[in-house]
């Protein structure tokens, strides 16, 4: 099952994409990881991409697609993959179909978390780092995995650390406005592309304004 998954900074696509992965057991690919280990083998790709990254540039489409496509080639993907960080904006969106296209590769699902910009805001903004695991899930806007409060002190809900705190770029409003600028984008933007895609292809949407459980609960839902 070959499957692209969007959502925005803050909707939770990154633990939703990994029940994806454990459930289908395909791999879960980010285009990050591609730039970084093509780069760390010096392949060809990889030294074209470093070049333009060295300079402070974007690195081009045609640079960036023929690495994702070598990827999604390789063994692990031949029971299919989830592709996630790419594509960005619509022109990536068109760029992508017509090589996987070419490549004859089908693209069985786009899955979008649909999440208003406000709340994928503030659920950002809301993260809290546990001192003794930041594995430890606390977000002050997301009821579910709020803080405690012991003795008028603010703890961790895991383990009842006192010692909570935040990412300084959590805590970014230009930074987080100028992602959230790029993807709520409709025109241009990542839900350009997505919009793109459901001219094209299966789109899966879940409200991704719900609890972790019942998101999965729709998307499992709509996937089988």
């Amino acid at each position: 099952m070959n499957i692209l998954i969007f959502g925005p900074n803050g909707s939770g696509k990154g633990t939703q994409g990994a029940i994806v992965q454990k459930k289908y057991g395909v791999p879960h690919i980010e285009t990050g990881v591609i730039f970084r280990q093509n780069i760390s083998k010096k392949t060809p790709l990889g030294e074209k991409a470093k070049a333009y990254i060295d300079r402070g540039e974007l690195v081009p489409d045609d640079i960036t697609i023929p690495m994702i496509l070598n990827r999604l080639k390789e063994d692990d993907c031949a029971k299919g993959w989830l592709l996630d960080g790419f594509p960005r904006n619509l022109a990536q969106a068109e760029a992508l179909w017509i090589a996987l296209e070419k490549e004859k590769m089908k693209l069985d699902y786009v899955i979008e978390i649909d999440l208003d910009r406000d709340t994928a805001k503030k659920r950002i903004m809301g993260r809290r780092l546990c001192k003794m695991d930041n594995n430890h899930p606390n977000n002050i806007f997301i009821d579910a995995i709020k803080p405690h409060e012991h003795e008028g002190k603010t703890v961790c809900r895991v383990c009842g650390c006192e010692d909570l705190s935040a990412r300084a770029d959590d805590q970014d409003t230009n930074a987080i406005d100028k992602r959230h600028g790029i993807y709520y984008d409709t025109k241009t933007g990542t839900l350009a592309a997505v919009n793109y895609f459901k001219e094209r292809a299966k789109v899966i949407t879940v409200n991704g304004s719900k609890g972790v459980k019942e998101v999965s609960e729709e998307l499992m839902k709509k996937l089988a």
